[in-house]
């Protein structure tokens, strides 16, 4: 069934290669389904390679490069998760940098399993309660945030999930915060 709840809303998805596959695929195609335009920004190259737990997966071509991407043309922000991918956007400047603009604007943002990193590293947890993969929780708890080991915790604009197994709560969750 197709829904018009996110009709013309426009959805960044930031990745790194190395970004969990299910926790980017299930997601955009849930908001698509609402009736959101994502695009899937990326740092580096044409394609980004995701991954299944510990095996390479697929190639997903990128639709923007980063270096033109603009916070400005979104109305909210995806950040999936898998080890690899927010490991390498936490120490790209201007990863962190796009992140911080959807806090600055007062956008929303989901973000899944080890996707909260790049929110850690973009000072945009102090303050919120949220939820992320547990090995996460010193870091989000050191950088001022209120960590919970929940399914889906919603604080605000922030939507935040654990893992693949909680992607029908984040989806649901992620679909009523960007609906506004």
């Amino acid at each position: 069934m197709t829904s018009a709840a996110l009709h013309g809303k426009r959805v960044a998805i930031l990745v790194a290669s190395g970004f969990e596959q299910i926790e980017m695929t299930q997601p955009r195609e849930a908001l698509e389904s609402a009736g959101a335009r994502t695009t899937l920004i990326s740092p580096g190259g044409e394609r980004v390679r995701a991954n299944k737990h510990d095996e390479p997966g697929d190639e997903f071509p990128v639709d923007l490069p980063l270096s033109r991407a603009k916070a400005d043309d979104y109305d909210a922000l995806l950040l999936p998760g898998g080890v690899a991918n927010p490991d390498r956007l936490r120490a790209i400047p201007e990863a962190v940098a796009f992140a911080r603009a959807f806090v600055d604007a007062n956008k929303p943002i989901a973000a899944i399993c080890h996707g909260p990193w790049t929110l850690v590293e973009a000072d945009a947890v102090r303050g919120k309660r949220l939820t992320s993969w547990p090995s996460l929780k010193t870091d989000i708890r050191n950088a001022g945030g209120m960590w919970e080991d929940r399914e889906v915790v919603r604080d605000g604009l922030l939507v935040t999930s654990r893992k693949p197994d909680d992607i029908p709560a984040f989806n649901r969750e992620t679909i009523e915060t960007f609906a506004g």
